[in-house]
């Protein structure tokens, strides 16, 4: 019963979608509209094919042209003048322009071009209805030149009106959670009639705000994927007038030099194959031998160094990482076992060199404990307690002859 029940509710999300074409014929513009938008949240999120892609991009279509016969926007109109309602509808042609960038085909130029046109199309809506901000406008209109500056401070702007957005929708969610927590928490104590709770919960102004500041980022979006379709655009054609003037010559100029950049890297790991043996680990036996045949000497015991053991392909021993391919197999050619940091000469000398000083600082102690100074420390510090008690008795005897007050008299009224 549980395996049938997870069939079935695989079936379901599976026609949530790909939902057929018959299904969506009759639905009013909201709810094309709203089926449209959780296409675009999925497709957003990579977990939408390119079936429920095409599907998604059909039914905003069908939202443009039905938009388009309502007449919901003018050119004489301000944002002002468009209700609450309608806002959203603005988002079609910025969908339309996203989805319709994600959908594969072997021309790519044609889909860049029809996703430009959408995103421009959802831009000039928002200039006519003036909601890009005034500082957008200005350098669109001033036609600065395309250098680093000026593309730095775009960029600073719009990510900053970016990030101004987000933080409005994230308030505008968090005051809608807490008023839904006291709502319900009010149904609770006091019943709430249904009609009640709907006008409760409906903050007209509040919708509003949260459209505009979606449109807001949505419109920072529009324009930097814009700039990235028109430079994947001109990459393409590039390449496509490349193709059609060498022929076939440019595709073997770039396996020719594939091959060459592959003949190169292994002629590299061939060279550098000699230093791939490791050295064997010095010892105290090997380096008395070094220094027998002259090779080492005696001062130099404790800058004798190995060389360390390298695992991997012989591309990696012998100088840094050069390319991805050999960081990466750097990465995945590594011993199952932590590798050692010192030789069996060098831990002995550490460890020798660490009782030598716990040897010393045992000595200093007991020649200390044993010396004349400490004992004389110590019979001193007898003859100080005696002091001190000397001290607090003669102290005592005093007060006792010399009760409280008694060289005062005369400055009593009586004395």
């Amino acid at each position: 019963m549980v395996e049938v029940e997870e069939v079935g509710s695989k079936m379901q999300s599976q026609m949530r979608l790909h939902p057929e074409a018959g299904d969506d014929a009759d639905l009013p513009l909201p709810a094309l509209f709203d089926k449209a938008s959780r296409l675009h949240s999925l497709a957003s999120d990579s977990a939408l094919d390119q079936e429920g892609i095409r599907k998604g991009v059909e039914l905003l279509r069908r939202c443009d042209e039905m938009v388009s016969k309502l007449g919901l926007f003018s050119s004489n109109e301000t944002k002002d003048d468009v209700s609450t309602a309608n806002l959203k509808y603005l988002l079609v042609p910025y969908y339309l322009g996203e989805m319709t960038e994600k959908l594969v085909q072997e021309d790519r130029i044609p889909i860049l071009k029809a996703s430009q046109d959408h995103l421009k199309e959802f831009i000039s809506i928002c200039e006519a209805l003036e909601l890009i901000p005034e500082d957008e406008l200005e350098l669109s209109r001033q036609k600065q030149p395309d250098t680093p500056a000026n593309r730095r401070a775009q960029k600073i702007a719009r990510f900053s009106r970016q990030k101004a957005a987000q933080t409005k929708l994230q308030e505008i969610k968090e005051r809608k959670e807490r008023r839904g927590r006291s709502l319900r928490a009010a149904a609770l104590s006091s019943p709430v009639e249904a009609g009640e709770e709907d006008a409760l919960e409906d903050d007209g102004e509040e919708e509003r705000e949260a459209w505009l500041a979606t449109i807001s980022l949505a419109l920072c979006k529009a324009f930097d994927l814009i700039d990235m379709l028109k430079k994947e655009e001109e990459m393409l054609i590039a390449v496509k007038e490349r193709q059609a003037k060498d022929g076939n010559a440019f595709a073997r100029d770039m396996l020719d030099e594939r091959t060459k950049k592959a003949e190169a890297w292994h002629h590299n790991a061939a060279n550098r194959a000699p230093y791939a043996k490791p050295a064997d680990p010095i010892t105290c036996a090997t380096f008395a031998q070094d220094v027998i045949e002259g090779r080492a000497s005696v001062s130099q015991a404790h800058e004798h160094k190995h060389q360390p053991l390298i695992f991997g392909p012989a591309s990696l021993v012998g100088g840094g990482l050069t390319s991805e391919r050999e960081r990466m197999a750097a990465q995945v050619f590594q011993p199952g076992y932590r590798l050692p940091t010192m030789s069996i000469e060098e831990a002995g000398l550490r460890e020798m060199k660490m009782m030598e000083t716990w040897q010393e600082r045992t000595a200093k102690m007991i020649k200390e404990a044993n010396s004349a100074w400490h004992k004389d420390g110590t019979s001193s510090a007898q003859d100080d307690e005696d002091a001190e008690e000397e001290k607090a008795r003669a102290w005592d005897d005093w007060k006792d002859d010399n009760p409280r007050g008694a060289g005062n008299k005369k400055l009593t009224p009586c004395g």
